[in-house]
């Protein structure tokens, strides 16, 4: 879902609920013009379904142009439940599930998908271009 569906659509169509659909502040790089920021989605199921992902930037940062910095590099992450801890406390496994993945998952764990911020263009403010400050 590529399209940033919104929420209501995308829990009306499927049998999901968005808990989280922000930006991710901070994730685009900085430059005369800054990269554009991603954004986090964080979705639940409600019984138990088979997701796939399948996206791009997880490993190498999308690079800025003219002396403008990389912005972050995207992420997909499965929380599960962890049941039977050491203190008798059920707590979360986070497991980074890379970019390109298709599992299991049932009500009570989560895919959060942060996707990568954009590549700044040109040298901000206080930089030179051999990247020493001004």
């Amino acid at each position: 879902n590529t399209r940033i569906t919104d929420p209501e659509i995308l829990e009306r169509r499927y049998p999901v609920l968005l808990n989280q659909f922000s930006l991710r502040k901070g994730s685009g790089g900085d430059g005369a013009n800054r990269g554009g920021d991603g954004v986090i989605r964080e979705v639940e199921p409600l019984r138990k379904l088979t997701m796939s992902i399948l996206s791009e930037r997880r490993v190498l940062q999308p690079y800025g142009l003219m002396g403008g910095e990389s912005g972050k590099c995207g992420i997909n992450l499965l929380i599960r439940r962890e049941e039977g801890s050491a203190d008798g406390k059920e707590g979360e496994m986070v497991v980074n599930m890379g970019g390109r993945c298709t599992t299991d998952v049932v009500p009570g764990e989560r895919i959060r998908i942060e996707t990568p911020g954009g590549g700044g263009y040109g040298l901000s403010g206080s930089k030179s271009i051999t990247g020493s400050k001004r």
